[in-house]
C-alpha cells in the first residue's frame, strides 16, 4: 500500500521549502500585526487629528476588528474550498489595496470604513497561516517553525509604535505621520502579495480533495531536497480523516463539536486579555497622565516585548505540551496586568507593561500553533477561521467595554476585568482541551472528543 502524502510529510527533515515558507509566512504576518496595532498605537493622536468623541474613539478601534470578523468567517471557509495559497492571494491583495486607501480618509466616517474593509482582508490571514504551516512542517518542528515565523512577525509591533514616535511629530512633506504608517502598510503587504506567488499549494490539502497527482509532484519536489546522506524519518501510515458533513456543518458534527465550543470560548476571552492590552496600552497611559508624545516612547518600549517574548516561545514551544503553555501565559497575562494597572511610576509601568507583552506572546504562539492542530484537514481553516472570528467580534466589542471601564473606574479595574477573562481562559484550556504537542496532525484528528 502506498505511503500517503501526509506520512511522506510527517517524515520530512527541515528542507529549503520549509524555510522559504516560513521566512515568506513570517514577512506577511509583520504586515498583518503592523496593521492590527495601528490603530491602537494611533488611538490617541486620531482623537486629536479628527477630534473624536469617547463615543467615536471606540468606533475607529473597533471596526477594523469587525472587518476581520466577516473576513476570517467567510475567507477562512474559502481556503478549504480553493485552496491555502489562493486564498493567500485574495486576503493580502484585499488589506494592501484598503490600507494604502486609509492613508487619504479626510474624516472619522472614511477611516472607519476603510479600516472595516481592510480588516476583511486581514481577519483570514492568521488562522490561514497557522493552517498553513501546520500542514507543510513535520510535527516535530511544527511548533519551533510557527514561532520562529511569528517572531518576524511581531517586530512589526514596536516598530509600529517607533515609527509613530518619529513621524507623528514631523509630518514629512507636510503629511501628517499618520497618513505615511497607513501607505507603509499597504506598499509592504503588496511586496508580500508578490512574494506569496511563489508559495506552493498544501499538499495536504490537494489531497483531502482528491487532486492526488499535484500532491505527490509537490511532496516529491521537498523529498528531493533531502540531502542523500540523510535518512528520512520512519513515519506510520496516516489515516485521512473525513465526516459527512463539510463547511460549518462540520464544526459541530459529533466528532469535532466539543474541540469547536472550546475554541470558539477560547476565542471569545482570549482577545480581552492580548489585544485588551496592546491595543489600548496608549490610552492607559495617557489616563495615567502621560501626554500624546511621551505615550509613544513609552508604548513603543512596552511593545519591544512582543518579539521579546516570540522569539523566548520558539526553544519552549516543542518543549513544553502547548496546552499547559497557553495556560501558564494567561496566569501570568493576569498577574502582570492587575500589577500594571496599579503601577504609578514610570519605571514600573515599562516593567510590568514589558513583562505583559513578553507572556502574552508565549501565550499567543502556543494557541496560533494549536488551533491548527486539533481539526483534520478538509475543515482545518474553517474550524480555526470561524473561531478566530469569534477573537474578532470581541476585539470590536472590547472598546466599548473597556474604554468605559478605563474613562470611569480607572486602569486597576480594567486590568480587573481582563483578568476575570482569563480565568475563563485558563478553565477553558485546562479542562477541556486535547494535548498536540509533537504528535502528528493526523493522530491529533482521528482523537475524538
Amino acid at each position: 500500500m502506498p505511503i500517503s502524502i501526509a506520512a511522506r510529510l510527517n517524515r520530512l527533515p527541515i528542507t529549503r521549502t520549509h524555510r522559504a515558507i516560513t521566512a515568506i509566512a513570517g514577512i506577511g504576518t509583520f504586515f498583518d500585526l503592523f496593521d492590527i496595532f495601528l490603530a491602537g498605537v494611533l488611538g490617541t493622536v486620531l482623537t486629536e487629528q479628527f477630534h473624536l468623541s469617547k463615543l467615536a474613539l471606540p468606533a475607529v478601534l473597533g471596526s477594523g476588528f469587525l472587518g476581520m470578523f466577516v473576513g476570517a468567517v467567510t475567507l477562512g471557509t474559502l481556503a478549504d474550498r480553493i485552496g491555502r495559497r489562493r486564498a493567500f492571494m485574495a486576503t493580502l491583495g484585499i488589506y494592501s489595496i484598503f490600507t494604502l486607501a486609509g492613508a487619504f480618509a479626510t474624516n472619522a466616517s472614511m477611516l472607519v470604513l476603510f479600516r472595516f474593509l481592510a480588516g476583511i482582508g486581514i481577519g483570514a490571514e492568521p488562522p490561514l497561516v497557522d493552517a498553513y504551516l501546520g500542514e507543510m512542517l513535520p510535527p516535530y518542528a511544527r511548533g519551533r517553525y510557527s514561532a520562529i515565523a511569528y517572531t518576524f512577525g511581531f517586530c512589526a509591533v514596536p516598530i509600529v509604535g517607533l515609527l509613530a514616535r518619529v513621524l507623528v511629530p514631523v509630518a514629512p512633506f507636510g503629511i501628517a505621520g499618520w497618513r505615511w504608517l497607513f501607505v507603509a502598510g499597504g506598499l509592504g503587504a503588496f511586496v508580500v502579495w508578490l512574494l506569496r506567488q511563489r508559495l506552493p499549494e498544501s499538499p495536504r490539502w490537494l489531497e483531502s480533495v482528491g487532486r492526488l497527482e499535484e500532491a505527490d509532484a509537490i511532496t516529491r519536489h521537498m523529498e528531493l531536497e533531502v540531502p542523500p546522506a540523510t535518512a528520512l524519518r520512519a513515519s506510520a501510515e496516516e489515516q485521512i480523516s473525513s465526516t459527512s458533513s463539510t463547511g460549518w456543518a462540520a464544526l459541530f458534527h459529533p466528532d469535532y463539536r466539543r474541540r469547536t465550543i472550546v475554541l470558539c470560548i477560547f476565542h471569545l476571552f482570549q482577545t480581552v486579555g492580548y489585544y485588551g492590552f496592546g491595543t489600548l496600552v496608549p490610552l492607559v497611559l495617557a489616563a495615567k497622565g502621560f501626554t500624546v508624545i511621551h505615550s509613544l516612547t513609552y508604548t513603543t518600549l512596552v511593545l519591544l516585548g512582543y518579539p521579546v517574548g516570540s522569539a523566548l516561545s520558539v526553544p519552549i514551544v516543542e518543549r513544553m505540551d502547548r496546552k499547559w503553555l497557553i495556560v501558564t501565559g494567561a496566569i501570568l497575562m493576569a498577574g502582570f496586568g492587575l500589577a500594571l494597572g496599579f503601577a504609578v511610576s514610570t519605571a514600573w509601568i515599562v516593567v510590568f507593561g514589558f513583562s505583559y507583552t513578553v507572556v502574552s506572546n508565549l501565550f499567543s504562539n502556543a494557541f496560533h500553533v494549536f488551533q491548527a492542530e486539533i481539526f483534520p484537514t478538509f475543515m482545518r481553516t474553517t474550524a480555526a477561521g470561524t473561531a478566530y472570528a469569534l477573537s474578532r467580534l470581541s476585539s470590536a466589542a472590547m472598546p466599548f467595554v473597556l474604554l468605559p471601564v478605563l474613562n470611569t473606574r480607572g486602569a486597576p479595574t480594567m486590568f480587573g476585568v481582563v483578568a476575570l477573562a482569563m480565568l475563563v481562559v485558563i478553565v477553558d484550556i485546562a479542562f477541556f482541551a486535547p494535548s498536540t504537542t509533537g504528535r502528528t496532525l493526523e493522530q491529533v484528528a482521528i482523537e475524538r472528543g
